[in-house]
């Protein structure tokens, strides 16, 4: 019952940054012998819960960082946040690629920068592949709801959520 939750959002309102998870040489054999370019896998976001990855291909390294940037704005996803770590433990899954994360206390752990999650302990299992990981990651982040939503879905009241 993972029903995903993924809430749109417009690039034109926030202020975005971006990160180079991988980048990648990728050769075409031809009669003519071998022709060069490059992918890149880019991470971009907020720092306050809107985050989003994009793959871009082209002859020139720069090209192709800023191809998956653009790339990364049209795939912007909100993710729930309280008290700088995420609500609940999830687990992403891409392809080969397994990600668990979970809600750590304060000043632990690693940090999922351009979500802006602070406090949290990941896990990756399966693929070590960085586009895989890069979508199980977001596909995690999307599953995520908060407590507000949760009681929403239920038709509940908030409190009900907390104590059964």
């Amino acid at each position: 019952m993972s029903t995903i939750n993924i809430k749109r959002v417009k690039t034109s309102e926030i202020e975005l940054k971006d990160r180079l998870v991988s980048i990648q040489r990728v050769a075409k054999v031809t009669k003519g012998g071998r022709t060069f370019s490059f992918s890149a896998i880019v991470v971009v976001g907020d720092e306050n819960g809107v985050v989003g990855y994009g793959l871009g291909k082209a002859k020139e390294v720069t090209e192709a960082i800023a191809k998956g940037i653009d790339d990364a704005k049209k795939n912007l996803v909100k993710v729930p946040i309280i008290n700088g770590t995420v609500p609940h433990e999830q687990i992403g899954k891409f392809s080969g690629g397994f990600v668990f994360i979970k809600p750590a206390a304060n000043g632990t752990g690693a940090v999922l920068e351009s979500a802006g999650v602070h406090n949290v302990l990941a896990k990756s299992k399966g693929s070590s592949n960085p586009h895989n990981v890069v979508k199980a990651t977001v596909s995690a982040l999307s599953q995520l709801r908060d407590a507000y939503t949760v009681a929403q879905q239920r038709g509940v009241s908030l409190g009900k959520v907390f104590n059964g």
